[in-house]
């Protein structure tokens, strides 16, 4: 993999640290709707939806290629992804995927895996030609979420139907263990320093501490009702936490492992997945039971909701682009 600085593996996904390769491209907020299946696209200039076009059954995210030049609608029960070409927003032909809920990529850019949710798999695809090289059978029910070490050895995954997760050598295609947290674990994402895996859990209404090497959990931090996504700010100091059954967004600081403030949804929400601005100004998230998109500003002291913006009826996995970054890891947009 790339080199990375171990003091923070988010050296280079800071405000502003875009790639040459994604320079000029449409500036938009990616969002697909999982019960109308189709895609909207947001002009974050002007919080407007200024396209939409139908796609597959039940897309469940939309997934930055990890060199940044393609992005993909992930379309679970149609089983297909579709490309779409950031630099007009425009899809191009469909690519037929048995059970894809979610799509990541190994360090070294070699291969694209699908998160097969029903089938209990990883699958490992050529990223180029999308031929299936080999199948990893995974010992839990609801693989979904997941994140790298620092130095990409392992990752780790999240069951949510088993409450469970993976300690996985994603290179030897091998799973090295299991730790039962019970509850419903969901996003996954490693601190700056590469020491803690934050693991959201909606039934516990939180974020588990995991140490990955030994896969022990050191400890918990409630957050609020259905603890689901997991972002951190540009400046890499706060994580965010959409608290999806409570209608709020918990911002922790990394250093201290601290709640430094709360935001709400006047009248309720249910903010789910979405991402950080490039500049870092904003925290876009999908309202996934109430057919809306919510920003946030991220000023530590004077943030909070700005905009709501109405989008079909089932928002989901929404993609902020551009994305700072040298290459994505996948999901909404987790870049090193």
């Amino acid at each position: 993999m790339p080199p990375y600085d171990p003091n923070n593996i988010y050296a280079f996904t800071q405000a502003g640290m875009l790639a040459p390769a994604v320079r000029g491209f449409l500036e938009r907020v990616y969002v697909p709707d999982g019960k109308g299946n189709r895609l909207y696209l947001i002009d974050p200039k002007i919080y407007r939806v200024v396209d939409s076009y139908p796609v597959d059954a039940v897309p469940q995210h939309v997934v930055p290629a990890y060199d940044f030049k393609t992005l993909y609608v992930v379309n679970d029960v149609g089983q297909t992804i579709i490309p779409i070409d950031p630099q007009t927003g425009k899809p191009g032909p469909r690519i037929r995927i048995p059970d894809p809920y979610n799509l990541y990529f190994t360090p070294d850019g070699k291969y694209a895996l699908v998160v097969a949710e029903v089938k209990q798999r990883l699958d490992f695809y050529d990223p180029q030609t999308w031929q299936r090289k080999s199948s990893l059978k995974v010992p839990c029910k609801g693989i979904n979420h997941m994140d790298y070490s620092a130095d990409g050895r392992i990752l780790i995954a999240a069951c949510e139907f088993s409450g469970d997760l993976l300690k996985i050598d994603a290179a030897a295609q091998k799973v090295l263990g299991k730790l039962h947290l019970g509850g419903m674990p969901q996003d996954v994402k490693l601190s700056p320093d590469g020491r803690i895996f934050y693991v959201a859990d909606m039934d516990a209404g939180g974020v588990h501490l995991i140490d990955g090497e030994r896969l022990v959990r050191l400890g918990f931090i409630p957050t609020g009702k259905g603890a689901h996504g997991l972002y951190p700010s540009r400046d890499t100091h706060y994580l965010y936490i959409s608290n999806r059954g409570e209608g709020s967004v918990s911002v922790l600081e990394f250093a201290t492992r601290k709640l430094v403030v709360k935001w709400w949804i006047p009248g309720g929400g249910s903010p789910d997945m979405g991402g950080v601005t490039a500049d870092g100004k904003e925290l876009w998230l999908s309202g996934r039971y109430h057919g809306e998109v919510y920003v946030f500003n991220t000023d530590p002291v004077k943030g909070g909701l700005t905009h709501r913006i109405k989008v079909g009826q089932g928002p989901h996995g929404l993609a902020v682009y551009p994305q700072p970054g040298r290459y994505s890891l996948g999901h909404t947009g987790v870049t090193r």
